[in-house]
């Protein structure tokens, strides 16, 4: 019997599973497909090596989180530092998301100008930074008392940054820029999206401010793709079960009973890495049941359309775009498509000369229902998004050497989940309404984009390291 079982390796399966194993215990990891990572796993099509959908890792730096959990595990990751770690494009404005305040500054100003920048992009420089320092809050939901014992640990947090958490980033950005430009309001907007996972009208403004200011951190490029990551990381887990999938999970009285298609494996405690709104699935018990059951009206069926290319090009190319347009593009919610480049000398991912793309943009997991269009609505917008892709970024068509797309229901089929990019943090859905890491239900935990903290690698190794204090080890 094993001490822990984790079901799913995503970036908080895959990291605390690896924390625990680091930590002595006994860990199993289940995983549906042959690739660890999930929706930031790395597949091979066609013998080309594609990242599915994260492709930059944020938070790996002295003082950051996703360091702090990477040490505690023992593991360093090969990476090469991005800067500038995006460039934007709307229309004949290319804006470089640099590190160094005055080199970003400098551009801005030019592409952007208004007499409120300085005032405005200094407080989201300086509130980024501080907000990193604050340290030892929690977040429990495995009884009322240990909620709102947790809760107080957050005072420190919300005293410093009361005024920003109270209003909406919408409001605030228009109140303090007075009249702003539609194409400069778009330009913040599409940048917090990414981040956020949700738009400025629905956030408060310190989650807007540390959208926009994740780019003054550190931010890497992993060398092979986030797969290579995923299976250095948990390379010292003896038990990793892939193409696994558990179908059931039964509680008994001092352990879980996990099935798969052909085996049943017990464990003490159990650790999810599913979505807290499908997770209710997986167990036969109507408590437990009814406990994820009430997690259902969190899932905003907000997903991806992801187009994946390899093209043979002589051209440079950093490693990230987000190409805004003009208007919200047809059987999508965004005007910005996110572009991401594989790096022109790392050859783990794609041959010498080639590069591997991934792209995409926000969808509604809901207009990919329809069998009788689904075929259509598919090849319609991969070839909207390819002919952006090589206008605004100057690739010529005969280079493409591959390309292919994937819609929500895609990533259903393959990682069991069609909502993308977790739950957004917004004002409705805050403290003390996020379901935690851990629950009511004894040795039952959760770790993920779908449950405390938030999406992202931040937001998820926050979760880990939240997790990690509850089970006290």
């Amino acid at each position: 019997m094993k001490d822990f079982a984790v079901v799913g390796s995503g970036v908080g399966g895959s990291s605390i599973a690896a924390l625990l194993n680091a930590k002595g215990y006994d860990v199993a990891l289940f995983e549906k497909e042959p690739y660890l990572g999930g929706c930031s796993s790395t597949f091979i099509h066609k013998g080309y090596k594609y990242n599915s959908g994260a492709t930059t890792l944020a938070g790996y730096a002295e003082g950051y989180i996703v360091k702090e959990i990477f040490d505690a595990i023992g593991f360093t990751p090969k990476l090469i530092q991005t800067d500038p770690s995006i460039v934007i494009i709307q229309n004949d404005k290319i804006t470089p998301r640099y590190k160094n305040f005055e080199q970003f500054f400098a551009v801005v100003t030019i592409n952007y100008p208004h007499t409120k920048n300085k005032e405005f992009w200094e407080l989201v420089y300086t509130i980024n930074k501080e907000f990193y320092d604050v340290k030892n809050y929690y977040y429990s939901n495995q009884n009322i008392f240990k909620k709102l014992k947790s809760l107080l640990s957050f005072v420190p947090l919300t005293l410093k940054f009361q005024k920003y958490l109270k209003v909406n980033a919408h409001s605030y950005i228009q109140k303090l820029f007075g009249n702003i430009s539609k194409d400069y309001l778009q330009f913040l907007e599409s940048q917090i999206l990414i981040v956020a996972q949700a738009s400025m009208k629905e956030i408060n403004f310190l989650t807007a401010i540390l959208a926009l200011g994740y780019t003054f951190n550190e931010n890497h490029y992993v060398i092979g793709g986030f797969g290579a990551l995923f299976d250095d990381l948990t390379q010292n887990i003896n038990a990793i079960h892939r193409n696994s999938e558990i179908t059931k999970i039964v509680q008994q009285k001092d352990f879980f009973e996990l099935y798969t298609k052909d085996e049943i494996f017990k464990a003490k405690k159990v650790i999810l890495n599913t979505t807290v709104y499908d997770s209710a699935n997986l167990f036969p018990q109507m408590n437990i049941k009814k406990y994820y059951k009430k997690y259902e009206k969190l899932n905003n069926y907000q997903s991806s359309f992801m187009v994946y290319m390899t093209i043979k090009s002589n051209k440079e190319f950093s490693h990230h775009y987000q190409i805004i347009q003009n208007k919200v593009i047809k059987n999508t919610l965004s005007q910005a498509l996110f572009v991401s480049f594989s790096d022109e000398n790392d050859t783990k991912i794609v041959p010498k000369g080639c590069y591997s793309i991934t792209a995409s943009i926000h969808t509604d997991s809901r207009f990919w229902e329809n069998e009788a269009t689904y075929k259509m609505q598919k090849k319609e917008l991969e070839a909207t998004l390819q002919n952006i892709i090589l206008e605004k970024l100057s690739i010529d068509k005969g280079e493409i050497i591959e390309i292919f797309s994937a819609t929500s229901k895609t990533f259903q089929n393959y990682i069991n989940r069609s909502q993308l990019g977790g739950n957004a943090i917004t004002m409705k859905n805050f403290l003390p309404f996020l379901p935690a890491n851990d629950t009511p239900i004894k040795n039952l935990y959760n770790v993920g984009d779908t449950v405390y903290a938030a999406q992202g690698w931040p937001g998820v190794m926050l979760g880990v390291k939240n997790l990690k204090r509850l089970l006290g080890v």
